[in-house]
C-alpha cells in the first residue's frame, strides 16, 4: 500500500498483489538507520519476511511524499497470530501518517480474521509509547533480543550433532512447532504454506535421530537464530545446549555476529542462552488489539 501526499490519494501497489521492490526494500532499509539512529531503538522489521513476501496477500504499506519513504507498515503472519511493526521519519511525525497506515492495516486484518494482533513497539522508543497509549491495544508481553560475546564452549554430548535440513522435512517442522510453541498443526502448517527455499533452516540429531531443530538468518555480518526447538521427550537431557553450542561455534567461525531472541518469561530458555554468552541488549514490546476498542 502506498500513500502519497504527493497526489493526495491512496494506491495499492499492483493490485495489492506484489512482493516489495528492490528500490522500496532499499528505502525501506534507509528510513530504519535515521529512525534507529535518532531514537536510540532496534526495530524489528523481520526482514526474512520483507524479502521473501509472496505475491498473494497487501502486507506492506508505504506512505511518500515527493519519492521519498516517510513511513512504513509492515504485517508479518505466523498462523492465527499478525504482527504488525513500522517506523514514521522522526521530522514528520505528530502528522497522522502512522495512525492512516495502522488504519489501512487493520482493515486489511478484519478481512483475514486473524484471531490476534500485535503490535510490536521498541520498549525504548518514547514516540510508540505515546502513540500506542491512544490506541485499541493492550500491553501483552516483552521479547529480549539477545546478542552473543565471545566465549569459551564446549559442547559434551558427542551424539548430537546438526545437518542441514531437506523440504521433505516440513512436516517434521511443523510437528516441532505446534509441540513446542503452543499452537495446532493447522496454524503450524500455515507458516509453512509459502516454502519455497529451506536453506539455513538445521535438523538436530541424537543418535542419528532427527529430534529438534533452528534455523538461521543471515542478515550483513549478523545471524539471527529462529525456531530453535527440541522434541519434548527429549528435553532436559543437554540435547538443547549442544546443538545451540555447535550452532554458535560454527557461525562465530564465520567471523558472524550471533544473535536470538526469547520471552523473559521462559525462564528455561533464558538461562540457557545466558549460560553460553548471550546477553539481552533490546527489548521489544508486543501490544495485543482489544477488539471491543475497535472503533
Amino acid at each position: 500500500m502506498i500513500l502519497s501526499t504527493s497526489i493526495l490519494w491512496i494506491n495499492t501497489i499492483a493490485g495489492g498483489l506484489t512482493m516489495l521492490t528492490t528500490k522500496e526494500q532499499k528505502d525501506i532499509r534507509a528510513l530504519q538507520a535515521i529512525c534507529e539512529q535518532e531514537d536510540k531503538i532496534e526495530l524489528k522489521l523481520n526482514w526474512d519476511l520483507l524479502e521473501a513476501r509472496a505475491e498473494k496477500e497487501q502486507n506492506d504499506f508505504l506512505y511518500y511524499e515527493e519519492h521519498q519513504l516517510i513511513g512504513f507498515l509492515g504485517i508479518y503472519g505466523f498462523g492465527n497470530k499478525v504482527e504488525l511493526c513500522g517506523m514514521v521519519h522522526p521530522e514528520k511525525r505528530k502528522q497522522g501518517i502512522f495512525q492512516s497506515l495502522l488504519k489501512q492495516a487493520l482493515e486489511e486484518m478484519a478481512k483475514r480474521k486473524y484471531e490476534t494482533v500485535l503490535l510490536n513497539i521498541p520498549a525504548s522508543s518514547e514516540s510508540g509509547r505515546r502513540f500506542v497509549k491512544h490506541q485499541p491495544f493492550e500491553m501483552a508481553f516483552s521479547e529480549y533480543q539477545m546478542v552473543w560475546e565471545k566465549k569459551e564452549l564446549t559442547a559434551n554430548l558427542d551424539h548430537v550433532g546438526l545437518r542441514h535440513a531437506t523440504k521433505e522435512e516440513l512436516p517434521f517442522f511443523i510437528q516441532l512447532d505446534a509441540e513446542c510453541f503452543k499452537m495446532s498443526r493447522k496454524e503450524a502448517a500455515s507458516m509453512y504454506e509459502n516454502v519455497t527455499d529451506i536453506d539455513g533452516n538445521l535438523i538436530i540429531e541424537a543418535k542419528g535421530e532427527p529430534v529438534g531443530k533452528l534455523r538461521w538468518h543471515q542478515e550483513g555480518n549478523e545471524s539471527w537464530i529462529y525456531g530453535f526447538a527440541i522434541k519434548p521427550e527429549y528435553q532436559g537431557q543437554g540435547i538443547g545446549r549442544t546443538a545451540l553450542i555447535q550452532a554458535v561455534q560454527q557461525e562465530a567461525e564465520k567471523g558472524k555476529d550471533i544473535y536470538l531472541e526469547v520471552v523473559p518469561e521462559n525462564e528455561h530458555a533464558l538461562k540457557l542462552y545466558q549460560s553460553c554468552g548471550f546477553r539481552s541488549f533490546s527489548t521489544q514490546d508486543y501490544y495485543q488489539l482489544v477488539a471491543a476498542r475497535v472503533k
